[in-house]
């Protein structure tokens, strides 16, 4: 529990009913939307303003209390559990849609506003923002930025990166931080609008954003590539960019997920398909209507056993959205499921969903495997239950072999779900000793005393934490009390010294 001192003067910036650490919020907010990791904070604030934010820092920063921004907390990589308790900053107060700007293409709004509710509200205006993440119905702008979220749509428009183009940040100490604006060219100094998108939390709390918007696209059309074997499908994808298409959407599902899937949403899909593409295209009719023509003709030649194309927009967006429901459907079949995220050059995408069968196989675990093929980006999800350790633990390994061969292939350990917790002792793989010393020196520069998001983005070990052994033993993270945490400190302090001291008295004699 935090002091009563800084308690009151939390109260006093955003009133009593904004600030709570009873039993019950404390639990609320000591998870996210990842399984096996679990928390508690000290304390929960909802502030409503930059300014607010500003004052809680300010406070956190005299204490050196740990603060932890969160949206909605559907993030899966653990970014948002208090690992070291603290003040659990929620931004959700913070969701309005400051403007939208048909003259510049571009949209402010506060961080805590609802991704979906954005999208609407752009395309009421004729105007469209591509970023769609699957968690759009629940996620924040905010946490969409922190974490550089991506989406179905990333093949053919990018992903949130690509978009935001000015920040209001408050720093560690208080300090508010504006950058960039609705420019389309501004070179002046660093880039710290990139810098901040994708650092989940671990250098300041983003309060405003701008990002710019494209015109929406006047027509769209689908169409659902069936396959019998994998290699097929995954050839189609590569032949499919070589042949200088680029589709909205171009999305995977192998047998299992095809299975599940249709198990939960009922639209016909083809359960003994080994594999599945979902391909979208949208612009001017015509070159739609091309571009499904080739693409048609380029699944045939690769081995398509059939090619729907969507008669209506509505069937189309049925199919979209049968997809974007593969983690809520795969849910359902075991207690735990863990979805990864790993990327890949799209030329190699074969050879990944190969091996993640092989690594399957290898560990006796249960995986299926949905995502982006047009980027690369695959979803393995694994369907386990936490209570069997022996089980969980084979999971774990192989979901360490999994990012193995991701990097032997020149991908990256995830694409768009952040690094957070779940993927620290791997960071290390993919950007080496000198990319994580220069990312701690950027982060010392942010918060010298270690206050935002501590514990995520970077990890003592090159190994994952494996969060449950086959005797039955467990190294899961659990929250320890704040007291405790500077017992241990101060301990670690004094054995420091010691060292310290021994080592100048050898040198002096």
């Amino acid at each position: 529990m935090l002091p009563q001192n800084v308690r009151e003067r939390m109260q006093s910036i955003v009133g009593d009913k904004w600030f709570k650490d009873d039993t019950e919020t404390l639990v609320s907010y000591s998870y996210d939307a990842t399984p096996l990791y679990q928390a508690m904070p000290d304390g929960v604030v909802f502030p409503a303003s930059t300014e607010e934010v500003s004052g809680i820092m300010k406070i956190c920063a005299e204490h050196k209390i740990p603060v932890i921004g969160r949206g909605a907390g559907s993030n899966l990589c653990a970014g948002v559990v208090p690992m070291q308790g603290g003040l659990v900053l929620v931004m959700t107060r913070m969701n309005r849609l400051i403007e939208i700007d048909q003259d510049n293409l571009t949209a402010t709004f506060q961080t805590g506003l609802n991704t979906k509710q954005f999208h609407t509200a752009v395309e009421q205006t004729g105007l469209f923002y591509p970023p769609d993440p699957g968690s759009m119905i629940i996620c924040t702008m905010g946490g969409n930025i922190a974490l550089g979220a991506g989406g179905l749509r990333g093949l053919k428009y990018g992903t949130t990166k690509d978009y935001v183009i000015g920040l209001e940040a408050v720093l560690a100490n208080g300090d508010i931080l504006r950058t960039g604006g609705k420019l389309v060219k501004d070179v002046a100094g660093y880039d710290l609008t990139k810098l901040l998108v994708g650092s989940g939390g671990t250098l300041a709390i983003m309060t405003e954003a701008t990002v710019k918007l494209v015109p929406k696209p006047v027509f769209r059309r689908s169409m659902l590539a069936i396959y019998s074997d994998l290699s097929s499908a995954a050839r189609s994808v590569s032949q499919i960019i070589a042949n200088r298409i680029t589709p909205c959407t171009l999305e995977f599902m192998d047998k299992a997920t095809i299975r599940v899937v249709e198990d939960f949403a009922r639209i016909g899909l083809p359960v003994d398909a080994e594999a599945v593409l979902a391909i979208e295209q949208d612009g001017d009719e015509t070159i739609v209507e091309r571009d499904l023509l080739l693409i048609e003709e380029i699944c045939r030649r690769e081995g398509a056993i059939e090619v729907k194309v969507a008669a209506t927009p509505e069937e189309g967006a049925k199919v979209m959205e049968a997809r974007r429901s593969a983690l809520a459907a795969l849910s359902r079949l075991r207690p735990t499921t863990i979805l990864e995220d790993a990327t890949v050059p799209r030329s190699k995408l074969a050879e990944m969903v190969q091996e993640v069968q092989r690594v399957a196989a290898k560990f006796d675990v249960q995986i299926c495997t949905f995502g982006h093929a047009g980027d690369g980006n695959l979803h393995p999800t694994a369907m386990t239950d936490a209570r069997n350790p022996e089980e969980l633990h084979r999971v774990e390994q192989a979901f360490d072999e999994i990012f193995e061969v991701a990097l032997s292939l020149g991908g990256t350990i995830t694409g768009e779900h952040g690094v957070g917790l779940v993927k620290a002792p791997y960071l290390e793989w993919k950007v080496g000793a000198s990319g994580i010393d220069i990312m701690k020196r950027l982060k010392l520069a942010f918060d010298p005393d270690n206050i935002m998001n501590p514990g995520k983005m970077f990890a003592e070990t090159r190994k994952r934490v494996v969060l449950s052994r086959p005797d039955g033993g467990s190294n899961a993270n659990t929250q320890v009390p704040v007291q405790q945490q500077q017992q241990q400190q101060q301990q670690q302090q004094q054995q420091q010294q010691q060292q310290q001291d021994q080592q100048s008295s050898r040198e002096g004699q």
